[in-house]
């Protein structure tokens, strides 16, 4: 360890003594398992090398860039949806320096918490006011909380989903301190079955839950929001309905099934409705409650809700991209409704585009370093038996939006001529940039729909390079 240490530090500088010791193990550590493994013993420069190149700082801050060619849109494990310019930039100036986060400019005190966000969701929304938090799971949580300590908080059975990494809404209920009050079956709740929970008054809130990620067919019945609302209101309880993706524009213009709206949902009746930032909205991770005034105001008063409050880069990327939909720019400026929009017609062309590049690439052309003249006319027999082909295929919105529902997509189908399409697809996740697709029938499809069009240039040298690092047929 000593030695290590001693080896590294004109390289390491001035740096905080713990974390460098602790990289040191994890250095020797690894070292152990090769060694352990069969591996030759690497010496002490190598070593020396490798702790000085953990310990550099990452311009990325550990989370590597993707290239996203799955066709998935809002691909949960690839961080959702990409923002748009005017919120990267909004985000950057926060960031850079103060700003009036909660201060009154003309009385110089303490103001509301980012007043733009609430106004432009309101204004977009027609709901009485509005609340930011960090994610829909914790709106959830806290418009539940409403029920109070031991307050029955109603569910249809249908509803008690799971929304992503194992949360699960009767644990969320239960959290909240609530009671949860089941209703219905599995797949037919009906009006009378909420109004036995609801006919001794001490339940005080209906919890609807849009089945974001998954769909029932064939044998089922569920209530409309009006429906449920009347009811409600008439037993003196709240309907809080949680849309999850919540979508401001309608995807049934864009060849989709309709995704239900905030707008809907408050036009309906809905006390508190809550939606994600990140989803359909196309911006940052954010809880978007919006409702009626008075219940919002409870919301704020919990001390749950400082602990689950946004930052102020969050804050602004949000107002950045709620302003793109007062103005009318979403579909051409915010990147996933870019996506949903561009023509099969469009990505056809440029699948086609990438295809000649890549097979003419791979065909007629070896990298001039390869070696000798043999080796490079070996190699380029080699990728004579790749085939990369532009085909229709289809993309998914994702993110827990809009579930069975596809839009028509192409993009490139590649069958390596060696090696098998696994190793073919690990090699374009480890190459710079990371591209990431998927494999179907025995072969890579790289969807150019997730793929914004300004990078395909990027992503043919990326297949070029990946083609040629496999091995020889």
């Amino acid at each position: 360890m000593q030695r290590l240490l001693a080896a590294a530090a004109p390289q390491l500088g001035e740096r905080q003594h713990d974390a460098v010791v602790a990289l040191a193990r994890e250095v020797l550590a690894e070292e152990r398992v090769r060694i352990a493994n069969g591996a030759e013993p690497r010496g002490l420069a190598v070593l020396a090398a490798q702790l000085v190149a953990s310990a550099a700082p990452t311009a990325d801050g550990g989370l590597v860039r993707v290239l996203n060619a799955t066709g998935v849109i809002l691909h949960t494990n690839l961080g959702r949806a990409p923002w748009p310019t005017a919120a990267i930039e909004a985000a950057g100036q926060a960031a850079a320096g103060y700003g009036l986060l909660e201060l009154d400019r003309a009385t110089g005190r303490r103001g509301p918490r980012m007043p733009l966000v609430e106004a432009l969701l309101t204004a977009l929304t027609g709901a009485e006011a509005a609340l930011v938090v960090t994610n829909n799971a914790a709106a959830v949580a806290l418009a539940v909380g409403l029920a109070g300590r031991g307050g029955r908080v109603v569910v249809g059975r249908g509803e008690l989903v799971e929304i992503g990494g194992g949360v699960r809404i009767p644990e969320i209920v239960r959290r909240a301190g609530a009671r949860l009050v089941e209703v219905g079956t599995t797949n037919r709740t009906r009006l009378a079955d909420y109004e036995e929970a609801l006919a001794d008054g001490r339940a005080r809130l209906v919890l609807r839950v849009h089945a974001s990620n998954f769909r029932m067919e064939g044998f089922v019945e569920g209530v409309a929001t009006a429906d449920l609302a009347a009811l409600a209101h008439e037993r003196e309880a709240w309907l809080v309905e949680d849309l999850g993706s919540g979508a401001l524009l309608d995807t049934a213009s864009f060849g989709l099934a309709h995704e239900p709206t905030p707008m809907e949902s408050l036009a309906a009746g809905a006390d508190l409705v809550t939606f994600s930032g990140d989803k359909l909205l196309g911006g940052p991770q954010a809880g978007l409650i919006v409702g009626r005034a008075a219940l919002i105001a409870r919301l704020r008063r919990d001390p749950l809700a400082r602990a689950m409050r946004s930052d102020k880069t969050v804050s602004a990327a949000l107002a950045a991209t709620l302003e793109l939909y007062r103005t009318g720019q979403a579909v051409q400026a915010i990147p996933v409704w870019r996506m949903i929009a561009v023509t099969a017609a469009a990505l056809r062309e440029r699948a086609r585009a990438a295809g000649g590049a890549v097979s003419g690439a791979i065909a007629g052309t070896v990298d001039a370093h390869a070696g000798s003249d043999a080796e490079r006319n070996a190699a380029r027999g080699a990728r004579r038996g790749d085939t990369v082909e532009a085909v229709p295929i289809r993309s998914a919105v994702g993110g827990g939006a809009l579930p069975g529902t596809t839009l028509p997509s192409w993009g490139l189908r590649i069958r390596p001529a060696s090696g098998g399409a696994d190793a073919l697809l690990a090699r374009l996740r480890a190459g710079h940039p990371c591209v990431v697709g998927r494999i179907d029938d025995g072969a890579v499809l790289l969807d150019l729909r997730t793929v914004e069009a300004g990078s395909d240039a990027v992503l043919i040298a990326a297949v070029i390079a990946a083609l040629r690092s496999m091995p020889a047929a």
